[in-house]
C-alpha cells in the first residue's frame, strides 16, 4: 500500500465497482456524496463538472498531429530516461494487459506501450499518443488528476468521471527534476479494472524514483565530464573562478562557495557571482568560464558582531547579508585584525581555542567559513583578501 491506492487488498472489485457507480451516479445527480466516495475523487468530480465535461460521452479527444507529437516528445527533458522508466514498469508491459504511458507536464500522452489488445481498447477511448488527458479534456482520470493536485493518483471504475472509462483503472505519478522539482510529466499504468492489484501504486512509485535517480546521476555525470574536459584551462587560472554549463549550472568554482546555479551565462556579458561581485565571462565552447572582471569594484564589507553576528558584503554591482555563527565570526574578525600579514593556521589556532594543537579543527572551520563568505578569504597564510576592506563594528554589549 502507498497511501493512495484506490481500493484495499483483499477487496470485491466487481462489488466495489458497483458500489463506485451509484456513488457516482448519486453525486452528479446533486444528492449528497457517500462515504464511499474519497475526498480526493469529489474534488476532481467539482471542478470538471465546473468545467462542463460531459460523462455521457468522450469529450475533447483531438490528439496532435505527428509532427507536434514528435517536437514534444524531442524537447521532452524525459526522453533520456525513457529506457529506465520502461524497464522499470516492466511487471506491468505486456504480458499483463496493462498499458504504461508517459506523458508531459500538459498531461500530452507522449510514450504509450503494452499488448496490442491493450492498446486497441485505448484507442477506442482516445487513450493514444498526442492526445492531452488533463481534467479539463477528459475529466477526472489519474494523469489529469495527478497534474491537478500536485500528487500520485489512483482511480478505479466509476471514480473516472466520464462513463467510458469505468472499466478502467489508473495509477499515475508526477515525475520532477531532481535539481530544481520542476514537473515534468506523469508516469502511468492503465488497465481493465477488474485486474487491479495492490502493487500497481508501489511499481509506479518505484519507477518514478529511478526516473529521478536517473536525471540526477546524468546530470553529474555531465558536470563531472565538463570538469574534466576543462581541467587543463582552469588549472592555469589563479584567481577565483567559477565553471558553468551553458544553461547556469555550477561545473566546479575555486575560491569561491558558489550556489548551485547561477544565471544563464553569456559570453562578454558580466555575471554577478556572490562572494565576487561582477565577473567577465569567456566561452570555452561547450562551458563558460566566469572571473573576476578586470577593473571592478573593490569589495567593502561590514562586519557585525553583537548577539547575531552577520556581515554585509557591498560591491557597486552588489549586495549580500551574511549571517554567521560566533565562531566564524571570530575568525573573521582576528583575520580582519591581522591584516596583510594574515595568520597561520597554529596562530590563528591558539587565538581561537587559546591553547595550541588545533591545527586540524581550525583549517575545517576556515574551510566550513570559507563556503560562507567566499573568496573573501585567501591561505597561506590566512588573511582578507587583497582588494576586499572589513570594517568591524561591535556592537555587543559591555
Amino acid at each position: 500500500m502507498t497511501g493512495y491506492d484506490a481500493v484495499r487488498s483483499g477487496t470485491d472489485l466487481a462489488v466495489h465497482a458497483r458500489t463506485l457507480r451509484r456513488a457516482h451516479d448519486a453525486v452528479i445527480a446533486g444528492e449528497e456524496p457517500t462515504s464511499v466516495a474519497r475526498p480526493l475523487v469529489l474534488r476532481s468530480w467539482r471542478r470538471v463538472l465546473s468545467a462542463g465535461i460531459r460523462l455521457d460521452t468522450l469529450n475533447n479527444r483531438r490528439p496532435l498531429e505527428l509532427a507536434g507529437l514528435e517536437a514534444r516528445r524531442e524537447s521532452s527533458p524525459l526522453r533520456p530516461v525513457l529506457g529506465d522508466l520502461t524497464q522499470a514498469l516492466g511487471p506491468a508491459g505486456e504480458a499483463t494487459g496493462f498499458l504504461t504511458v508517459v506523458t508531459d507536464a500538459d498531461g500530452v500522452v507522449l510514450w504509450r506501450r503494452g499488448p496490442s489488445g491493450a492498446k486497441r481498447q485505448g484507442d477506442r477511448l482516445g487513450f493514444v499518443e498526442g492526445a492531452r488527458w488533463a481534467e479539463v479534456d477528459v475529466g477526472t482520470n489519474a494523469i489529469g488528476t495527478a497534474l491537478a493536485e500536485r500528487a500520485p493518483v489512483e482511480l478505479f471504475s466509476a471514480e473516472h468521471f466520464e462513463e467510458g472509462q469505468h472499466p478502467w483503472f489508473c495509477t499515475a505519478a508526477p515525475i520532477h527534476d531532481p535539481r530544481t522539482g520542476r514537473l515534468l510529466g506523469v508516469v502511468d499504468v492503465s488497465g481493465p479494472a477488474l485486474s487491479l492489484h495492490p502493487t500497481i501504486s508501489a511499481l509506479v512509485s518505484a519507477a518514478v524514483r529511478v526516473g529521478e535517480l536517473s536525471l540526477q546521476q546524468r546530470h553529474t555525470a555531465r558536470l563531472a565530464n565538463l570538469r574534466a574536459a576543462h581541467a587543463a584551462v582552469l588549472a592555469a587560472v589563479r584567481e577565483p573562478h567559477v565553471l558553468l554549463d551553458a544553461t547556469g549550472w555550477v561545473v566546479s568554482s575555486h575560491g569561491v562557495a558558489a550556489p548551485a546555479r547561477l544565471a544563464v551565462p553569456h559570453a562578454g556579458v558580466p555575471l554577478d557571482v556572490p562572494g565576487l561581485g561582477a565577473c567577465e565571462v569567456e566561452s570555452l565552447g561547450d562551458a563558460f568560464l566566469a572571473r573576476r572582471r578586470r577593473g571592478a569594484s573593490e569589495m567593502h564589507a561590514v562586519l557585525r558582531l553583537g548577539a547575531r553576528p552577520v556581515l554585509e558584503t557591498r560591491t557597486d554591482e552588489d549586495r549580500w547579508r551574511t549571517p554567521l555563527n560566533p565562531r566564524h565570526a571570530r575568525i573573521l574578525e582576528l583575520l580582519v585584525r591581522a591584516g596583510e600579514v594574515g595568520l597561520s593556521a597554529s596562530s590563528l589556532g591558539v587565538a581561537v581555542y587559546g591553547d595550541g594543537g588545533h591545527e586540524v579543527s581550525v583549517r575545517a572551520e576556515v574551510s566550513r567559513l570559507r563556503r560562507v563568505v567566499g573568496a573573501l578569504i585567501e591561505s597561506s597564510p590566512y588573511r582578507i583578501r587583497g582588494g576586499a576592506r572589513v570594517e568591524i563594528v561591535d556592537e555587543r554589549s559591555d
